[in-house]
């Protein structure tokens, strides 16, 4: 079984556990309403935490894998893209995760890309909240 779809699983299981083998100490997480990355393994888990409570009828839709550029380094890496859809507060989002791995097929650097930009929205406000009441992030 592939990193890839080890991730699918634990996600679509609503496993947070089973993500914490999947990442580097150092991974990196780009959010589509971020600039800067969520680095680190406890941020990204935390992060994930709320995501897995944030989304609702979360499922993904196809996957394909190759070699891509990291964004941190440049250097070329094995890569996922994953193709999900999913709802948030009503609204329905398109969206893809992006996985680089590392030499040891661990996730280095994740990205993920969404869309309508109603959707980024609000899935920027509930995310927002749910790494502030988890006390991830201070209140803005």
């Amino acid at each position: 079984m592939t990193t890839a779809d080890r991730f699918r699983a634990a996600v679509e299981n609503n496993d947070l556990g089973a993500l914490d083998d999947l990442f580097t100490e150092d991974v990196r997480f780009y959010s589509p309403v971020k600039f800067t990355p969520f680095e680190g393994r406890p941020m990204v888990l935390g992060l994930f935490g709320v995501l897995l409570r944030t989304f609702e009828d979360f499922r993904y839709i196809g996957d394909f894998t190759g070699s891509s550029q990291t964004s941190a380094d440049g250097a070329e890496a094995p890569s996922a893209v994953l193709l999900f859809r999913a709802t948030v507060d009503g609204r329905e989002i398109h969206g893809i995760d992006l996985l680089h791995l590392d030499e040891d097929g661990r996730i280095k650097e994740f990205t993920v890309m969404v869309r309508p930009l109603s959707a980024v929205r609000t899935l920027s406000e509930a995310v927002l909240a749910g790494l502030v009441a988890d006390g991830l992030v201070p209140a803005p």
